[in-house]
C-alpha cells in the first residue's frame, strides 16, 4: 500500500539542530511543508553530499515555508559529532533527527530491517500532514536538492489551485493543465 495521501504516524525522537538537541514529534510536521529526507548513516560517502546540497537550497527551501528534517537510524550524539568534524555537515542549519529504534524510519516504510539503516527515501509532506510526494532511491544514487525544489513548488501548486495538475518538466511560472474530456487524446 502506498503512503501517498496518509498522515504520518505518531513519532518522537530527538534531533541535533542549531547546536542543541530538540525533540521532534508528528506534530511539528503540521502547519507548514516539511520535507523528511532520510539517508542511511552518518560518516559515510554519498549521505555527506546530498545534505550539504540541502544545506545550500535551505534558505530557499525556507522562504517557500518549508522545514528539511533530515533523519537516519544514527543518534543525535553521533548527528552532533559529525556536524562538529565535517565542513560540508557543518553547514547544516535544519533538524538531524536521530533514530536509532527506526520507528521513524518504519513508520516511513524506509527501514533494511538487515542491516537497521534506512533507504535513500524523500518525503514532502502538506501543512495537514500528509504525504504528497514519496520516492526512494538505491543507496548508491544521490539525490538532487533542484529536483525536490521542483517537486515542492509543484505540490504547493497544485494544493493552492484545486483542479488544475503541473504537466512533467513543469517550472514554476509555466502553464498547468486542467484535466478535462477534451484534453483525452490530445497531449
Amino acid at each position: 500500500m502506498s503512503l501517498i495521501n496518509t498522515e504520518v504516524k505518531p513519532f518522537k525522537a530527538t534531533a541535533f539542530h542549531n547546536g542543541e538537541f530538540v525533540e521532534i514529534t508528528e506534530a511539528d510536521l503540521k502547519g507548514k511543508w516539511s520535507v523528511v529526507f532520510f539517508y542511511p548513516a552518518d560518516f559515510t560517502f554519498v549521505c555527506p553530499t546530498e545534505l550539504g546540497d540541502l544545506a545550500d537550497n535551505y534558505a530557499e527551501l525556507q522562504s517557500r515555508d518549508v522545514e528539511v528534517y533530515s533523519v537516519s537510524t544514527d543518534t543525535h550524539f553521533t548527528h552532533k559529532a559529525w556536524h562538529s568534524s565535517s565542513e560540508t555537515i557543518g553547514k547544516i542549519q535544519y533538524p538531524m533527527v536521530g533514530d536509532p529504534t527506526g520507528v521513524i524510519s518504519r513508520n516511513f516504510e524506509v527501514m533494511i530491517e538487515e542491516v537497521g539503516l534506512a533507504e535513500r527515501g524523500t518525503f514532502i509532506i502538506d501543512p495537514e500532514g500528509v504525504i504528497q510526494v514519496m520516492e526512494i532511491s538505491a543507496g548508491n544514487i544521490g539525490r538532487d536538492a533542484s529536483e525536490l525544489l521542483r517537486k515542492i513548488k509543484a505540490a504547493q501548486y497544485v494544493a493552492k489551485h484545486p483542479g488544475e495538475v503541473c504537466p512533467a518538466k513543469w517550472k514554476e511560472g509555466e502553464a498547468t493543465l486542467t484535466p478535462s474530456l477534451d484534453l483525452v487524446g490530445k497531449i
